[in-house]
């Protein structure tokens, strides 16, 4: 399965005053990879679909900052 983090690299003029970030990282969501829905896909109970904010669990992504880790509860 592909990873939902992409990291980045962008130019860093040598006249920058400051220190660059060398990488940058970003979020992409998993629709992106699925092309199509299929039918029949698992799904969330109604409570958890709420929490979660989507009723299928193959596009389910919690968020996390690239300086965090992931908390224990939130893998499904």
């Amino acid at each position: 399965m592909s990873t939902f983090r992409r990291t980045w690299y962008p130019y860093a003029s040598p006249f920058d005053p400051c220190p660059p970030i060398k990488a940058k990282t970003y979020s992409t969501p998993p629709n992106l990879f699925l092309g199509f829905q299929p039918p029949n896909l698992e799904q969330f109970t109604p409570m958890q679909a709420l929490r979660t904010g989507t009723l299928w669990k193959v596009f389910y992504d919690p968020w996390y900052s690239p300086y965090e880790a992931p908390r224990e509860g939130d893998h499904l």
